[in-house]
């Protein structure tokens, strides 16, 4: 077992930045990196700008900082004009609001030379929902073939970061560094690789079948949940629009048949399937060392598409290798409550929402990427910052919140550093340089080996449907 303890956080200055920074939207998430973003970039608050269509608590934390606050709704006819005097050379925009299409930022950016983050694709209002839309083009993976296309017409251009939170981000740095620590354990001597072929070929080795971003949050408030009110421990508007997505996953070669409700897309990279139903209504068998066996949803994220689509190892056109990748995510159990009433509301959301930060009492996040099929079984990789740590390292955070906004950081400060990379994912990055920054802010980040696969205490009671010749199979995760 590898394990890292966080270091203690420092005031260290990364950079300095002299150009002006536009913040678009200011949720829990813009809240939580504002701090960081002062303390470790050389910036004068006179500098950045926060946009926002909706006060929800930060005004007294930019009046602190004297940061501008400009409460307005970014929409496709004023987003030129809202922006424009705002941006210039060399200037960065962080994108981390809802409903504000990320391509038309990004466009934007790349006309005048901005700098560009953001933690995930965003489209337009109705492109989660709008039932004239397929359930394939209403799917984070036609999302990210619309971005791929803006990337190659802007190859060269100026760095556009693209899904660098949590996860979608810092789960793509965990992979890579879980893949070499594999390596190490298991004898497997190889450099660490620096293209994306040797990527592939190194989880190809290493007999990697399926990758799951494994997450648990226990972190809890002493107010109930009350009927008619969303509760989490992070945007809820971002969490419902992801939930009521079509279930996605990166699609492995080992695996040997679709779901019965599995479908293909029919454009773009082929890395990953789709299921024809919601996210937040399709669980999986899935593991973290401190909580166990549990289950967890299939929140599609972009993460699941890109890492697969990045570890794809090809024989001319024919894809060889590729794992399996998904989501499997248990939020907090007051979500949790939230999601069985939004279910039963058809996936309406309630007209109350609580954002739970200042009032939880306890619990951690317990965030990493659990690799499995190889030589030794299953070996997770990731953060257990509970919110006291948490709390010391950072204002205006929670456990959960801080693991996105460590990354939000190392991501503004790549960029910084690289700024002529065009459009880049998580997986095209430098894992290593994020690392660094991110793990102050972490908590302990841990390595564990596990027995467990989804076939353990299978069948005993109840005959199962499962593959007992190949406990990696998709079949054997899901629950039905």
């Amino acid at each position: 077992m590898a394990k890292k303890t966080a270091r203690k956080a420092s005031a260290k200055k990364y950079l300095d930045f002299h150009g002006r920074m536009v913040m678009v939207g200011f949720g829990s998430i813009g809240q939580g990196v504002l701090p960081l973003i002062l303390r470790h970039i050389n910036i004068k608050p006179e500098q950045i700008t926060i946009i926002t269509d909706d006060m929800r608590g930060g005004e007294k934390e930019a009046e602190r900082f004297g940061i501008e606050f400009v409460e307005k709704r970014l929409t496709e006819s004023n987003l030129r004009s809202t922006l424009d005097n705002r941006l210039g050379q060399g200037d960065f925009l962080v994108n981390l609001s809802v409903e504000v299409a990320s391509t038309a930022l990004i466009e934007l950016c790349q006309k005048k030379g901005v700098l560009y983050l953001d933690t995930c694709i965003e489209p337009w209002p109705g492109g989660y929902s709008d039932p004239n839309l397929s359930v394939s083009r209403r799917s984070n993976y036609a999302l990210r073939d619309t971005m791929l296309k803006l990337k190659s017409r802007h190859k060269g251009g100026t760095t556009a970061v693209v899904a660098h939170g949590a996860n979608p981000g810092l789960v793509s740095h965990f992979a890579k560094q879980a893949l070499v620590n594999l390596a190490r354990d298991t004898g497997v001597k190889t450099a660490v690789p620096t293209t994306r072929e040797g990527w592939g070929k190194l989880a190809q080795r290493l007999g990697v079948k399926v990758i799951h971003i494994a997450e648990r949050d226990t972190q809890v408030s002493p107010k109930p949940k009350e009927v008619g009110e969303f509760v989490n421990t992070w945007s809820i508007d971002g969490f419902v629009s992801e939930g009521g997505q079509p279930a996605e996953m990166g699609w492995g070669t080992h695996e040997k048949t679709l779901p019965p409700d599995g479908k293909r897309h029919t454009f773009g990279c082929d890395a990953a399937i789709y299921l024809n139903r919601p996210g937040l209504l399709t669980q999986v068998r899935t593991w973290t060392p401190i909580e166990g066996p549990f289950h967890g949803y299939i929140i599609t994220h972009n993460e699941s598409i890109s890492i697969a689509d990045y570890l794809t190892v090809h024989d001319g056109k024919k894809a060889v290798y590729r794992p399996t990748v998904h989501y499997a995510y248990h939020p907090c159990d007051q979500a949790i409550m939230s999601m069985h009433e939004l279910a039963g509301k058809n996936l309406k959301q309630q007209k109350r929402q609580r954002l739970i930060v200042d009032e939880v009492t306890s619990g951690r996040d317990e965030l990493g990427v659990l690799l499995m099929g190889h030589k030794k079984g299953a070996y997770w990789y990731g953060s257990q910052i509970d919110i006291d740590e948490a709390r010391k390292l950072v204002p205006y955070n929670n456990a959960t919140s801080i693991q996105v906004v460590a990354p939000v950081l190392s991501g503004i400060i790549w960029a910084l550093e690289n700024p002529n990379e065009g459009i880049v994912e998580a997986d095209e990055m430098d894992f290593q340089r994020n690392l660094e920054i991110c793990m102050p802010y972490l908590g302990p980040v841990v390595g564990k080996y596990s027995d467990w696969t989804p076939l353990q205490g299978r069948g005993e009671l109840f005959p199962e449907d499962l593959d007992k010749s190949d406990p990696w199979q998709f079949k054997n995760f899901r629950v039905v």
